[in-house]
């Protein structure tokens, strides 16, 4: 429970940064590039789910044993997404490579899985 709330919120504070350096620091070089949206998806997806996993943590506590399984993957399968998602995003707007977007639908499907797993469990709490 603790550490999905401190993962999400570390998360959130994470995406205020990147979106504010990126807003402002990186905003040449992203509209030079042409990556400004796929920038701005990396923070959003990101932000939405480090919202969730706290969310999911704060659930936990009020979860019998068999919720607070499925929570714990629900909020892992968020971090995994976040990282490989916005990680991919990220890595081809820093480096121009796009090769990175190959891995982009492996994040989302974890993402999709976390969702997926916060169905469940809310069956069961």
């Amino acid at each position: 429970m603790k550490f999905m709330i401190q993962a999400g919120g570390i998360l959130g504070a994470l995406a205020v940064a990147l979106g504010a350096f990126g807003a402002h620091a990186l905003k040449g070089m992203l509209e030079a590039s042409g990556r400004s949206d796929t920038f701005e998806t990396a923070v959003k997806y990101q932000f939405y789910h480090a919202i969730a996993m706290v969310l999911v943590g704060l659930l936990m506590q009020r979860a019998g044993t068999d919720a607070i399984k499925l929570l714990g993957w629900s909020g892992n399968a968020f971090a995994i997404g976040v990282i490989i998602f916005s990680g991919s995003l990220y890595a081809i707007c820093f480096t121009g490579i796009t090769k990175f977007g190959a891995t982009a639908p492996i994040g989302g499907l974890a993402l999709i899985a976390g969702w997926v797993l916060l169905i469940l469990a809310a069956g069961k709490v």
